[in-house]
């Protein structure tokens, strides 16, 4: 499954599962023109900001913020891959965690399906 099949699947069962909750997804995952992409970009205070933003307070946090990927983004000892735009996203929810919300990466949906099942419960 591709990142974008999963943050389809991943937005539909939020709408159909949990139609009253807000939530919004970023924009960075669809394919766009140069053009495009700047004007974007110059429309973020910085880059890195997760897939998918649920704003709804529970548990002692904000709101959930989650990164989806085609895989997993650590190494078999837990240590973050070697990649830039990886740093830059763990960065970003370390930032979001000291702010109040919760941040995760995942990458399938059943991971996905559990934290937001668990998040808004």
């Amino acid at each position: 499954m591709t990142e974008e099949q999963l943050h389809k699947q991943v937005c539909t069962y939020i709408k159909t599962q949990y139609p009253n909750v807000l939530f919004n997804t970023d924009s960075s995952g669809i394919k766009l023109t140069i053009g495009q992409a700047k004007k974007l970009k110059a429309l973020r205070s910085c880059n890195g900001f997760p897939d998918i933003a649920i704003y709804e307070s529970r548990g002692g946090y904000n709101g959930l913020f989650i990164e989806l990927k085609r895989e997993t983004p650590y190494k078999k000892y837990g240590a973050i891959k070697k990649s830039e735009h990886l740093q830059e996203q763990l960065e970003m929810q370390n930032k979001l965690m000291c702010r109040g919300y919760f941040a995760q990466f995942c990458w399938n949906f059943d991971m996905t399906k559990r934290l937001i099942d668990n998040y808004l419960k």
